[in-house]
């Protein structure tokens, strides 16, 4: 197969996505198979082509995320020249003794004609180019991409939170904003790769020096014993064909470090490559080429100098700056007498008047994050909380039986960085303090031993809690903590909160949807309810009475339906939802106690509820009013009947008279939070009653 075929082959493979393993093996045969010198002049060509290329291409790129495969481009490039020595060595050694050309023409042209055949000038060149390669030039580069690539990484919150509120303002869509928050993690990947692919290239030029005494101990070994060559011959043999092996390894070697100093070092300048940039900031300041032309000027003067170098170049200076000045002169004249700019058509802000488009509306469901946060919430970077979020969106929706809306997120400087904070309508509802690199470890009430770590209180329920590292979750768990990431934890707050503000989101728009909802399955119900019996209005206050105390509309066909039976007869609200709710009952004693039968249940003391009934009855607005003694004792005595049933494992439920349910709920919503309130005639045919707890006695009410 001659050699078009191969490369035939080679491109073929490359459209074929086979490039990378056909290089691959490619570096293999070169290791593994001795090579003629016809093909080993060959790749040692493309070695210094492939390098002047890269160098060409680094100089005419604006940014350097436009030259993203340079990190892996190094490596093959130094895994190619690495191959390359292998098999130069190989042919050297098998060959050197018949001198000359026995390695090919390149390794002969780089140790006769470039050094002059003289292999002391050779090898001091050689040191001089790992020299500067080794310790200028590649040491430089891996700095450079160290720092960058930690400075980056550093820079990223900030970055990512100027392009949140670019997309809060407006200034930005959507598209652009994932285009951006792209960009800067590809820049992090690119110096993080570029300071791994430099410590390659430092490796490569320590195993150039290594590489050339071998050679040249092998090589005098191997003439001297083995071919019978006098030391001298030898040495002008093994010695010129080795220096010119190293030579042409290193300078593709100096050339791509020179590369990979260039765009790490680089700054992006708009649309502009490296000359752009380096014409138009170092000759457009005249002063400073004036300057350098009167102090070559007088060096050139120096008798004993070399006058004629120092005196053309003060001119050349000198004559530059002049052109510069003159051109600034000109450009400067022609900005003065351009005509000035038309006014805008728009008027600033400051001379337009307010319109209702400048009172933005509160968010119903908002969150806050400090900058720390940001990463929580950001896809790019690993955050599970925005599909937590709508997990948590997702499970109320179907539980409380209406949308629940978004949750407007966004980033707030004012906020401590761990912190967040949930709000409602624009009122903060819940707020803590988290540790995104931690994982809370909290305590259910039974555990067997203690944790190291940050102690805290769980934001949700108010438990113990302590911030642990991540590698202690499994002891923590075999401890008996519950252990849940930063995300699980906002997530969790954030259901607690909608469920116990779910009323506060309901509106009339929900209304109406649940309205259109249950016309397409009962539209004559919904023709006769609304608004001929009651308004939207109306049904509205019944369902949020009954999210209010934790009861679901989802059922919203028996709930019209029990209307449509009631509002005829009565208007108000409080009535209705007590209709509602008889007829909910099922599903009422259902959430609370599932499947079983017998309900646990606190119950009043009859003297006390025949007390309460009477004081409500003879109030006017049903509140009523008796001693703050008795109230202050009846809280005390439902917290520790609710404390009770919770530690028994029940459900705390407290049974009263239909009249003073409302008032009791009321009651114990701030005395009790955990406590449901029931009425006699809200318990279904087809369940029983257990009275565990009495709640008040003749002793509480004198």
């Amino acid at each position: 197969m001659d050699l078009a075929a191969t490369l035939k082959m080679i491109r073929r493979g490359m459209r074929d996505g086979l490039g990378a393993p056909i290089i691959l093996v490619m570096l293999l045969v070169m290791v593994i198979i001795p090579l003629p010198p016809i093909l080993l002049d060959i790749f040692f060509t493309f070695n210094i082509a492939l390098s002047l290329v890269v160098v060409l291409v680094v100089l005419y790129t604006t940014k350097p995320l436009e030259f993203s495969v340079f990190p892996s481009l190094l490596l093959v490039a130094t895994l190619l020249r690495l191959a390359l020595n292998v098999a130069s060595t190989r042919i050297v050694l098998l060959e050197g003794h018949n001198g000359g050309d026995a390695a090919g023409k390149v390794i002969e042209a780089f140790g006769a004609f470039v050094i002059g055949g003289n292999y002391a000038v050779g090898l001091v060149v050689f040191f001089i180019l790992v020299i500067i390669n080794f310790v200028v030039v590649t040491k430089g580069a891996g700095r450079v991409s160290e720092v960058s690539a930690r400075f980056t990484l550093d820079a990223m919150p900030g970055k990512q939170m100027a392009i949140d509120a670019d997309l809060n303002a407006g200034i930005i869509g959507q598209d652009e904003a994932k285009m951006r928050r792209e960009e800067i993690a590809r820049e992090a990947d690119f110096y993080g790769s570029m300071d791994g692919a430099s410590k390659f290239v430092r490796g490569d030029a320590i195993a150039g020096i290594l590489i050339l005494l071998i050679n040249i101990i092998g090589g005098l070994s191997i003439g001297m014993a083995q071919h019978g060559l006098d030391f001298s011959t030898a040495i002008r043999f093994y010695v010129l064909l080795t220096i010119g092996d190293g030579l042409v390894a290193q300078i593709p070697s100096l050339l791509l470090s020179t590369s990979a100093a260039i765009i790490v070092t680089r700054v992006s300048g708009g649309s502009e490559d490296m000359g752009g940039q380096v014409i138009s900031q170092l000759f457009k300041n005249a002063k400073a080429l004036a300057i350098s032309s009167a102090i070559l000027g007088m060096m050139g003067v120096i008798p004993g100098m070399p006058n004629f170098a120092f005196l053309t170049l003060s001119a050349l200076c000198g004559f530059a700056a002049w052109r510069i000045a003159r051109n600034n002169e000109v450009t400067a004249a022609a900005v003065a007498a351009a005509p000035p700019p038309p006014p805008p058509a728009e008027i600033s802000p400051e001379q337009r008047d307010l319109s209702w488009d400048d009172v933005q509306p509160v968010d119903v469901i908002g969150l806050e994050v400090g900058y720390r946060l940001i990463p929580l919430v950001d896809r790019t970077q690993g955050g599970e909380l925005l599909n937590r979020i709508k997990g948590v969106r997702r499970k109320l929706s179907q539980e409380l039986g209406f949308l629940i809306q978004s949750v407007h997120i966004r980033d707030n400087l004012d906020l401590s960085p761990n912190v967040y904070r949930i709000s409602l309508n624009g009122v903060t509802a819940g707020e803590a303090e988290i540790h995104p690199d931690r994982e809370l470890a909290i305590n259910p009430g039974r555990v067997f031993g203690t944790l190291k770590g940050i102690e805290t209180t769980d934001p949700s329920f108010g438990l113990e809690a302590v911030w642990i590292d991540t590698t202690q979750r499994e002891h923590a768990q075999t401890l008996g903590y519950t252990v849940v990431d930063a995300s699980t934890v906002i997530a969790t707050h954030l259901s607690d909160i909608l469920q116990k503000h779910a009323h506060e989101l309901l509106g009339h728009e929900e209304v109406q949807q649940l309205l259109d909802s249950l016309t397409k399955i009962a539209p004559k119900l919904v023709e006769e309810l609304v608004p001929k019996e009651i308004s939207v209005s109306i049904l509205l206050k019944v369902l949020q009475n009954l999210l209010e105390e934790h009861v679901s509309v989802r059922d919203i066909r028996t709930i019209a339906e029990t209307l449509a039976e009631h509002a005829p007869r009565s208007q108000d609200p409080g009535v209705l939802t007590a209709g509602v709710r008889v007829a909910l009952s099922r599903s009422i004693v259902q959430q609370l106690v599932g499947s079983e039968q017998e309900i646990p249940v606190a119950v009043l003391d009859p003297t006390l509820e025949q007390i309460l009934q009477q004081t409500l009855q003879s109030s006017e607005g049903g509140q009523a009013g008796f001693e703050p003694g008795l109230a202050e004792q009846m809280q005390t005595a439902l917290a520790e009947t609710a404390a009770k049933q919770e530690a028994d494992g029940q459900e705390s439920i407290l049974l009263v008279a239909a009249p003073i349910r409302i008032w009791m709920a009321r009651f114990a919503r701030h005395t009790a939070p955990g406590m449901r309130v029931l009425s006699y005639n809200e318990i279904p045919d087809n369940r029983q009653i257990k009275v565990v707890a009495t709640v008040g006695g003749t002793a509480a009410i004198e």
